[in-house]
């Protein structure tokens, strides 16, 4: 492997002045030294713009004096050690997989007086294939030394095959004045054995068509492949025969993952047959356990004490993976407060949309207290894990299901617009009408009035008078409003507040929404687990196996065609995903009468469908799945042609910047001080406007009104003071 970067330029300055004053032409007295330990902390830290790299990727420096004399060392950020190791294991030359050697930690504040190179967690990482030789000592040939360090964990019985004597090795330390930061110290950066000579890999003439050519383990990637397909009840036989179809279809083996045995998937199968949530019979040991051995997957911990909150945060590797692809300049979803009512801590879960409309889970919160309170300790780590892989992302739109959260730390974390997702209000509101009131027509009346509670509030009566006059009206469904005084009047104001301060989403991610949400029900809720859901460390064994396996076996059947025949049918059942199959034809609306839209079904062309109140978030439709509580195909359909046509009343959130525009416009004040402060709010909120058609144009809002751009272009003085 080259020890000079590819990218010289980056700090051309830095490496000129350490090159040895004699091999530069009228060099000064002064030149520049090599740096000693001492001045570390003066290096440039590293950052390489890839999501893995490696040694190639790096300036580095060598080091004078000290132990360490004649090493190669550099400064990366910490969070980025993980994505170093990788890259140096995908080396084409002479592929690898470092294992942790040793390590060793100190608390903070253990060293009064810390050294500069001193560590708070330090780690010897080694080459897989060494440092033992037992190439010659199996046939009694060889002296059998070894340069193992005396550190080391002792002989490896069941790798004696693997071991080659590569001394290849590095240490990294988090520094300890600087945590942030990693010192990497690069012992040994050739694959080679004592004697100098290449010892694996593609340069090893006596590892040419051995499995010594290739990396000593299977990749994580495919270990998570292997294990998501046997949790979902893929046999062994078809693993092995899909892999091989696929090595096949490439043209033979180009990595050590083309040489999966049915020796490996029968050992991940028995982990996965002998696996269990129960680590412990303490619950909260047994929690302590999983997040000690899954560090990789846990981006935030905290535990329960008198006066902090029990948190953990969860992503796996594939989940970021997708939270990177879907969710950059596109839309992330939460999902709060899953489970309340029946498991020991909720379920917070962050949602993306992929292709085909579905939402995927990339990051579960479980906290013993609100999601609001305790957001600010998760979300900032979150934010910088993704950024730390790829410093460019940055969602469109982050879509909240609870208006208690704190919008001002969402939206500073993730550096986008913040919409209002009402799909909870909805679902609740109408099972709730369905359970308790049995005449149809008098459910799409209510379903619409409780919608105009939303409405009106905002430019008309106040919510305690809306919600009176509901009661007048339909003073004879008791059932119905004696359940909405007791769960919603304490807080239908916050809702409110809520619409009038954000823009509100159109039903289309409502659909994936509730599609997740049903899904997570069917396998949490489930009767027969109800022993279970005292305990956390059950909910987080459930996740992360199965549950988090469903969604990889349906993402890689769309990506790849295989295996569709196992994909779990209510994957394909999102309405929104179907509603884009519904062509416009099949859409009957009276525009001179907007209380009622037909829909004709796709599967039997006799039948039609109604959809009242139709393009408003509180339409109503008579088809089967409707009438189960769900948000079906229709409604969205119908909305989306309502929405093209201009024909739907506006969002929510539009009535709010048209009402406050006009208000504005028609009333300006006369003291000049206030007059500038009205025409910056005015500004303010053009640029919100013009930054909402974007979202408009990717059908997560309904256009404003267009009668606002008349409005204004009927003032046109203070239009002119704006511009």
């Amino acid at each position: 492997m080259s020890t000079r970067s590819r990218e010289p330029e980056r700090h051309f300055d830095f490496y000129f002045l350490l090159i040895p004053k004699h091999c530069i032409p009228f060099a000064e007295s002064n030149a520049t030294k090599m740096p000693r330990m001492e001045d570390i902390l003066n290096l440039p830290v590293q950052d390489p713009l890839y999501p893995e790299f490696s040694a190639a990727h790096i300036n580095w420096v060598k080091l004078e004096g000290g132990r360490q004399g004649g090493d190669d060392i550099a400064l990366i950020p910490f969070a980025r050690v993980d994505d170093f190791v990788k890259g140096e294991s995908s080396n084409p030359e002479c592929p690898a997989s470092f294992r942790i050697e040793s390590r060793r930690k100190r608390p903070v504040g253990s060293i009064a007086k810390p050294r500069v190179d001193g560590y708070l967690e330090y780690t010897l990482y080694w080459c897989s294939y060494g440092p033992e030789d037992y190439r010659e000592s199996d046939s009694g040939v060889g002296d059998g030394t070894s340069t193992k360090p005396a550190s080391g964990k002792g002989s490896r019985p069941g790798r004696r095959h693997m071991m080659r004597g590569c001394l290849c090795h590095f240490t990294v330390k988090r520094l300890y004045t600087r945590p942030l930061l990693a010192l990497i110290i690069y012992n040994q950066r050739r694959h080679v054995d004592k004697s100098g000579a290449p010892c694996h890999g593609l340069l090893d003439r006596d590892a040419v068509g051995t499995r010594a050519m290739y990396a000593p383990r299977i990749s994580d990637e495919l270990r998570q492949k292997v294990m998501s397909m046997l949790y979902v009840g893929i046999s062994l036989d078809k693993i092995i025969q899909h892999h091989a179809e696929g090595m096949q279809k490439q043209g033979g083996p180009q990595n050590r993952d083309d040489f999966l045995t049915r020796n490996d998937v029968r050992n991940m199968e028995r982990t996965v047959r002998n696996s269990s949530h129960e680590l412990h019979e303490n619950d909260e040991c047994s929690v302590k356990i999983w997040v000690q051995r899954h560090q990789k997957h846990v981006f935030y911990f905290q535990d329960n004490s008198g006066s902090e909150p029990f948190v953990l945060g969860i992503q796996t590797d594939w989940q970021l993976q997708q939270m990177l692809r879907y969710g950059n300049n596109s839309f992330i979803s939460f999902h709060s407060s899953f489970g309340l009512k029946k498991l020991k801590y909720p379920i917070c879960s962050l949602l993306v949309f992929n292709s085909s409309q579905n939402a995927i889970p990339v990051a579960w919160i479980i906290t013993s207290s609100s999601v609001g309170k305790a957001i600010h300790k998760w979300i900032v780590l979150l934010c910088e894990r993704l950024r730390t892989k790829d410093p460019r992302w940055r969602p469109n739109a982050i879509l909240l299901d609870d208006p208690s959260l704190d919008y001002s730390i969402i939206r500073e974390a993730f550096q986008c617009r913040i919409l209002l997702c009402a799909w909870h209000v909805r679902r609740t509101w109408i099972k709730k009408l369905l359970k308790k009131c049995c005449n149809i027509e008098v459910q799409r009346e209510m379903f619409k009035q409780l919608g105009w509670i939303l409405y009106c509030t905002k430019c008309g009566p106040n919510a305690m008078d809306a919600v009176e006059e509901l009661m007048q009206i339909f003073v004879d469904q008791c059932a119905f409003m004696d359940y909405f005084k007791s769960h919603w009047l304490a807080s239908i104001d916050m809702w409110i507040n809520a619409i009038k301060s954000l823009s509100v989403t159109t039903p289309e991610p409502h659909a994936a929404i509730e599609s997740y949400h049903l899904k997570l029900k069917s396998m949490l809720l489930k009767e027969n687990y109800a022993n279970f859901w005292p305990r956390v460390d059950w909910l987080i064994h459930a996740l992360t196996t199965e549950f988090h396996s469903l969604y990889w076996l349906d993402q890689y059947s769309l990506e790849t065609g295989y295996f569709e025949n196992l994909r779990d049918n209510s994957f394909s059942s999102n309405a929104w995903y179907h509603a884009l199959h519904i062509p416009d034809v099949d859409v009957i609306l009276d525009e001179q009468n907007l209380h009622l839209a037909k829909v004709l079904s796709q599967t039997d062309r006799s039948l039609v469908y109604t959809v009242s109140n139709p393009g408003s978030e509180f339409s109503l439709c008579d088809c089967s799945w409707s009438r189960l509580g769900n948000l079906c195909k229709h409604v969205i359909k119908v909305a989306t042609f309502c929405r093209s046509r201009q024909v739907a009343r506006p969002s929510l959130s539009a009535q709010v910047y048209k009402q406050a525009l006009l208000t504005l416009l028609h009333n300006p004040p006369d003291d000049p001080l206030v007059l500038d402060h009205t025409i910056l709010h005015v500004a303010h909120l053009q640029q919100d406007i013009k930054a909402l058609e974007d979202l408009s144009n990717n059908g997560l809002l309904q256009p404003i009104a267009p009668d606002l751009s008349s409005q204004m272009a009927e003032n046109p003085l203070l239009f002119q003071r704006i511009q």
